[in-house]
C-alpha cells in the first residue's frame, strides 16, 4: 500500500474555514435555464426536444452522441424556447437547450430498485449510463466508460476521492457529512461490478469529522476501509491519489485501470447511487459559491442549468470591491469574465475574490532556483519546458516529458519569478494535443 502521500506538493492557504460549516441549501433557478449539450468528455449529446415542447423535471432532453458521452436531462418542467450558444466558463461558447422554468416543478416517475444486489453488473452499468453520470471533480469523463475497462477481474481499487485539496472547496465535505450513508452505498454498487475489489474512501487529515463519520459508518464492512491521507495539494490529482493510496504509478499514456485502479469523485458516487438506487439522472450537483467578496459562502445543492448569477445572488451578493471572479478553485479553475454562465455536471465552485494577486505580479527572469522542480509532484522541470512553450520547441517540449504535466500549478504558485509556467505548459500540451490528431 502507499504511504498516503506523494513527493513533491504545495501547501497554500485553504480557504476553507469561510464555507465548511455551511450546510448544503436546496435553492430554485430563475425563469430561464441553460443547458449545454457538451458538459463531457467526448461527443456531444443530441438534442431530442424543439422549441415550444413542454419538459418536465428527469426529462432527457439530449441523448448521447457515442459511447463516450452522456445525456442531458431537464432540471425543471418549462417549454424549451430553442437552441442557442451560450458562454461557458472557459469562456468559449457551446450549444445549449433554453427551457423557460414553469416553477411547477412536475416531475416524470422514478424508478426505483428496492434490492440493488439483485441486479446484474449490465443493468448496473446501463442505469449509470442512462443517468448521464460523468465525473463531477473537473474532467467529466462518462462515469459508465470508465466502469467498463477492458479486464474487469483486474481492478482491485475503488478509491473514492474525497480529497478535495483545490483551496476554498467544501462541497464534497459537505457531501460527506451530510450524505455518508449515499456515498457508501454507491461505493457498494460499483464494488457489485469487480468481483475482486476493495473499496477505498480517501479523505484528507485537515477533514476529521468527515473521517470518523465514515469510519463509524463503514466498521465491519470486509471490503471497505476509511483512508486518511496527508494534507497536500494536490493530493487529489488522479495520479498522485492513487500512488499516495496503492503505491502505483501511472503515466500520461496509461489508465488508473492499467494499474487495478477506478477513481471517482464523492459527487460522482452519490449520484451514482441516486441513479441506481432511486432512478434519478443527473440533474443537479453540489456548488461552492466562497471567497472574500462574497457576503455569505455557502454550499449549493444546484440545478443542473441555473445561471452563475444567481448563485452568486443566493449566497448574498457581492461585497467589497471584486478583482476575480473563478469557475472551480484558484489552483486549477478559470477566471470569468461574466456571471451569465450556466451551471453544468462539472461545476465545483464560484469563487469571488477581491484580490488578484496573479495580475499584480510581475514577470521576471528565471533565477533557477530550483522551487518549481522541487515541488512538481510529477518530477518534471517545469521552467524548462515553459521555456520550450514559449518558443515553441515542440519536440524538445515532449523530450523532456511535458505531456506528463498534470497541470496543477504548483510550479508557478511557487516561482518567486512569479512566470507563468502553468499557463505556458498548458498552452503548449494543447498545441501538442491538436497537431496529434491532424497526423
Amino acid at each position: 500500500m502507499g504511504s498516503g502521500t506523494f513527493r513533491g506538493g504545495i501547501h497554500p492557504y485553504d480557504g476553507k474555514e469561510l464555507s465548511r460549516d455551511r450546510a448544503i441549501q436546496d435553492i430554485r433557478p430563475g425563469k430561464e435555464l441553460a443547458y449545454l449539450v457538451s458538459q463531457h468528455i467526448g461527443a456531444p449529446a443530441k438534442p431530442i426536444v424543439k422549441k415550444g415542447d413542454r419538459v418536465l423535471v428527469g426529462q432527457m432532453i439530449a441523448e448521447a452522441g457515442g459511447f463516450v458521452s452522456a445525456p442531458v436531462y431537464a432540471s425543471v418542467s418549462g417549454v424549451v424556447k430553442g437552441i442557442e450558444k451560450r458562454l461557458t466558463a472557459t469562456g468559449g461558447y457551446c450549444d445549449a437547450i433554453i427551457v423557460e422554468n414553469d416553477e411547477v416543478y412536475e416531475s416524470v416517475a422514478f424508478e426505483e430498485t428496492k434490492d440493488i444486489t439483485q441486479l446484474s453488473k449490465d443493468e448496473i452499468c446501463g442505469k449509470i449510463q442512462k443517468a448521464g453520470i460523468v465525473g463531477m471533480g473537473g474532467a467529466g469523463f462518462p462515469t459508465h466508460v470508465k466502469l467498463s475497462p477492458k479486464e474487469p477481474e483486474k481492478i482491485k481499487y475503488i478509491l473514492v476521492n474525497g480529497a478535495e485539496c483545490e483551496p476554498y472547496l467544501t462541497s464534497d465535505y459537505r457531501i460527506m457529512l451530510e450524505q455518508p450513508e449515499k456515498l457508501v452505498g454507491g461505493l457498494k454498487v460499483i464494488l457489485q461490478l469487480f468481483d475482486g475489489a476493495k473499496g477505498y474512501i480517501c479523505i484528507e487529515d485537515n477533514k476529521p469529522e468527515g473521517i470518523a463519520k465514515l469510519q463509524e459508518l463503514v466498521e465491519g464492512e470486509a471490503n471497505i476501509e476509511v483512508q486518511p491521507l496527508k494534507t497536500k495539494y494536490p493530493q487529489g490529482a488522479e495520479r498522485m491519489l492513487i500512488y499516495a493510496v496503492t503505491g502505483e504509478t501511472i503515466n500520461s499514456s496509461m489508465l488508473p485501470a492499467d494499474a487495478g485502479c477506478i477513481v471517482d469523485n464523492v459527487d460522482t458516487v452519490v449520484s451514482i447511487y441516486e441513479a441506481v438506487a432511486e432512478g434519478k439522472p443527473l440533474m443537479q450537483r453540489i456548488v461552492t459559491v466562497t471567497g472574500d467578496g462574497v457576503n455569505i459562502p455557502s454550499n449549493f445543492r444546484a440545478p443542473v442549468g441555473m445561471d452563475f448569477q444567481e448563485l452568486l445572488d443566493a449566497a448574498g451578493g457581492l461585497k467589497g470591491t471584486v478583482e476575480k471572479v473563478i469557475s472551480g478553485g484558484p489552483m486549477m479553475g478559470f477566471a470569468m469574465f461574466d456571471y451569465h454562465v450556466p451551471v453544468t455536471k462539472t461545476t465545483s465552485a464560484l469563487l469571488v475574490l477581491t484580490k488578484d494577486e496573479v495580475s499584480r505580479s510581475r514577470a521576471t527572469a528565471c533565477i533557477n532556483c530550483g522551487r518549481c522542480v522541487s515541488e512538481c509532484p510529477e518530477h518534471l522541470l517545469p521552467t524548462k519546458l515553459a521555456t520550450f512553450a514559449e518558443h515553441r520547441k515542440e519536440e524538445a517540449f515532449v523530450k523532456y516529458n511535458g505531456m506528463e504535466c498534470c497541470e496543477c500549478g504548483c510550479c508557478s504558485y511557487v516561482c518567486p519569478a512569479k512566470r507563468p509556467l502553468v499557463q505556458e505548459i498548458r498552452s503548449m500540451r494543447k498545441m501538442v494535443l491538436a497537431n496529434r490528431k491532424k497526423k
